[in-house]
């Protein structure tokens, strides 16, 4: 069974939502990367975001774009990113992940070399946000091959494309909860729950809220409607506040520590 299944039926049973961490690989750098997720693991989290750094991110407000602009700066790449899976696995970490990446990396590694170089290194699932669903085919077959989860976003503008969106869904559905880029929010699409009972109605998979989630009072509002939520912008910016504790051996824990409590916070 696809590790996301897995965790997503697991918590299921349990009577728990999911916790889905973003996070840019490389930022601050590849090694500390990995001890961050280590430490989100350890925090509760279910299902982790790989996010590939990119220099044009459409989807990704301020936070994020920092982030990447970061990661690029050590010239962390795609495959560093899909390698940063099984760098975590060496260490025991039973997670699904989910590679989150815009469509050129994937073209330009190729469809073929990407789905076995993902496959190899135990992804789960992918998100590309700039690939429309009509365009999907060839990724989708591909996806389906490797028992790959091809996760798509829907958002509140796609109402007439539900159907469309959920009848090629796997993994679970993710919901934007915001018009526009990521980034924290103090308030949401207003007809948010009628837009995610749509979804919820069209599709047996679980679906999961994201963008613009940034503390333990959204993430419960996100996690009464949903299935799981999805935080990003928060994490990362996380992490850009611990970087002077994460760049110093001494320090460094007290770093992990600040990052891995916030995330306790939303997953409790």
């Amino acid at each position: 069974m696809n590790r996301i299944d897995q965790r997503f039926a697991e918590l299921k049973e349990r009577g728990e939502k999911a916790l889905i961490p973003f996070l840019t690989v490389g930022d601050p750098d590849l090694d500390t990367t990995v001890d961050i997720i280590l430490r989100l693991e350890e925090a509760g989290a279910d299902v982790i975001e790989l996010g590939v750094p990119y220099s044009d991110p459409l989807a990704d407000g301020p936070v994020i774009q920092r982030s990447s602009q970061r990661a690029l700066t050590h010239q962390v790449t795609i495959l560093d990113c899909i390698r940063t899976a099984s760098a975590c696995r060496k260490r025991g970490s039973q997670l699904p992940f989910i590679l989150f990446t815009y469509y050129n990396p994937v073209l330009q590694l190729g469809l073929d070399h990407f789905f076995e170089t993902i496959a190899e290194h135990d992804i789960s699932g992918l998100i590309i946000p700039d690939l429309p669903i009509e365009e999907s085919g060839p990724v989708r077959e591909r996806a389906q091959a490797y028992q790959i989860h091809l996760i798509p976003l829907v958002a509140p503008t796609s109402r007439e494309r539900i159907q469309q969106i959920t009848s090629q869904a796997a993994g679970f559905l993710y919901c934007v909860s915001s018009l526009g880029v990521t980034g924290t929010r103090s308030e949401f699409y207003d007809g948010l729950q009628a837009f995610v009972d749509s979804v919820k109605q069209a599709t047996d998979l679980p679906v999961a809220i994201g963008f613009g989630i940034s503390n333990r009072e959204q993430a419960l509002q996100m996690a009464s409607i949903s299935d799981g939520v999805v935080v990003g912008s928060a994490i990362v910016r996380q992490i850009e506040e611990a970087m002077p504790l994460l760049s110093q051996a001494a320090t460094r824990e007290e770093g992990l520590l600040q990052i891995r409590d916030f995330v306790r916070q939303l997953k409790a």
